[in-house]
């Protein structure tokens, strides 16, 4: 798919990716061909002239919460890392399609990513490149959600584009109750108020404080993410 005729209604975005939405079907590691689709999708968007910041999440490794024998610090120490491997499969696949890509890590790791540093973000965002931020916001109890929401307002984003295996936000799990109602447009007072999983607490009260919108799409349908940039009725929109 390409731009053509399409018009981007936002000048610089955070999409948002969870490990889950990586792992396709297969619920685990990594799926080639979600990670080509994502790429394919980000370069699409890039030639609109939008700039591109990607939060990535690391649940399709290590989904710490359940573990309760463990330190809850180290548990989220230990998905941080995660988001770390699937920041750099998803430089690779950027890169392959052409799109110069850097990965900026919140925990310092210098043999395969860049400290993160905010104007150094901004200046390869200006440039035309890629910037994927790995290890949530480097600290734990902290969601890469939030992480999400903390760049944002860093960089200045105008949406962030929440990509997830569901394709809108529901009153309940559409898989498990068919009664669950699909909802267009949110404040995110009511995502707070009726405790929507949108996005955890912390994130969402922070996307409220810095009037960031959001948009909940599903990343499995090739050129969502093309929509949800030109602002097409797609998903859910938090504003």
């Amino acid at each position: 798919m390409n731009g053509g005729n399409m018009e981007a209604k936002y000048k610089r975005v955070v999409l948002k990716i969870s490990g889950e939405a990586l792992a396709g079907d297969s619920r685990f590691g990594m799926d080639t061909d979600t990670l080509k689709n994502v790429a394919g999708q980000v370069k699409d968007i890039r030639e609109l002239g939008v700039e591109i910041a990607i939060v990535v999440g690391g649940g399709n490794f290590w989904r710490g919460r359940t573990s309760k024998d463990m330190n809850k610090a180290t548990a989220d120490y230990i998905g941080m890392l995660a988001t770390v491997m699937n920041a750099l499969a998803l430089q690779e696949a950027i890169e392959a399609v052409g799109v110069p890509t850097r990965v900026q890590s919140s925990i310092e790791m210098r043999a395969v990513a860049e400290p993160y540093i905010r104007r150094k973000a901004e200046k390869h965002l200006q440039k035309g490149k890629v910037v994927i931020f790995a290890a949530g916001t480097g600290n734990p109890f902290f969601s890469t959600d939030t992480a999400a929401a903390l760049r944002a307002a860093e960089i200045d984003a105008d949406v962030i584009l929440l990509a997830k295996k569901v394709d809108a936000v529901y009153s309940a799990d559409p898989e498990t109750n068919p009664d669950a109602i699909k909802y267009e447009k949110l404040t995110h007072y009511e995502v707070l108020e009726k405790d929507l999983k949108v996005m955890d607490s912390t994130a969402a009260s922070l996307c409220r404080d810095n009037n960031i919108a959001i948009h909940v799409f599903g990343i499995a349908e090739e050129g969502n993410v093309m929509k949800a940039v030109c602002g097409e009725k797609i998903g859910t929109i938090i504003q």
